[in-house]
């Protein structure tokens, strides 16, 4: 897939041709792993409705949907696939299982928080819900935090872009809010994966004492 069908044009005419159904597939794809971007897409839905192409709620009910269905289609991904897929997948980046062990069990102490806060990074939103799945957490669990995170995350993109596209470019907008993402991301590796990152340096060193 090029960069040039990525661009803002490409996703903004995509979302004139096909409407809501752009919306809503658009981030339930990118929930399974396949590169799209689905921020910008609900972005763009969010700026058509206020510019009145497009029905604010319907964007909004779209997001939403996509959201929670891909999320619930990663977590059967996951649960199904289970740990030998997990296993197969990471080999290709050199992690071992016994490093997957340990963030496995990370996962499963956070893993409410991760379902809800990790809607709002891309990285985290592919990841999760197959993790979810694969760490057996309990599917009304998952589900009810899936929900309110696609509620939260599609209100808060759908309205951004609704009120601030009037004031700003499109372009403009997926501009900060990509740069939000990276200083999100940067701010969840501080708080968790360098604490994690320091107990697996210290069980190793217990394991060779």
């Amino acid at each position: 897939m090029s960069l040039e069908f990525l661009s803002i044009e490409h996703i903004q005419q995509f979302a004139h041709d096909y409407g809501y159904w752009a919306i809503f597939f658009g981030i339930l794809l990118e929930n399974l792993g396949l590169p799209v971007p689905g921020e910008t897409v609900t972005l763009v839905g969010g700026f058509l409705a206020g510019s009145h192409e497009l029905s604010y709620w319907w964007v909004l009910a779209n997001a939403i949907a996509g959201a929670t269905i891909g999320g619930i289609c990663g977590y059967g991904i996951g649960r199904l696939g289970g740990w030998s897929l997990l296993v197969r997948v990471t080999s290709v980046f050199r992690i071992s299982e016994s490093r997957l062990i340990l963030i496995k069990d990370q996962f499963s102490k956070n893993a409410a928080k991760a379902v809800f806060f990790g809607r709002f990074l891309a990285l985290l939103r592919i990841f999760t819900a197959p993790l979810a799945g694969i760490a057996k957490m309990p599917f009304l669990k998952f589900f009810s935090y899936n929900l309110l995170g696609a509620t939260i995350w599609g209100t808060v993109m759908v309205s951004l872009s609704f009120f601030a596209g009037t004031i700003v470019s499109l372009e403009q907008l997926v501009a900060w809010v990509g740069q939000f993402a990276i200083i999100a991301l940067l701010i969840v590796i501080t708080l968790i994966v360098v604490p994690f990152w320091l107990e697996m340096r210290a069980n190793k060193e217990q394991t060779r004492g």
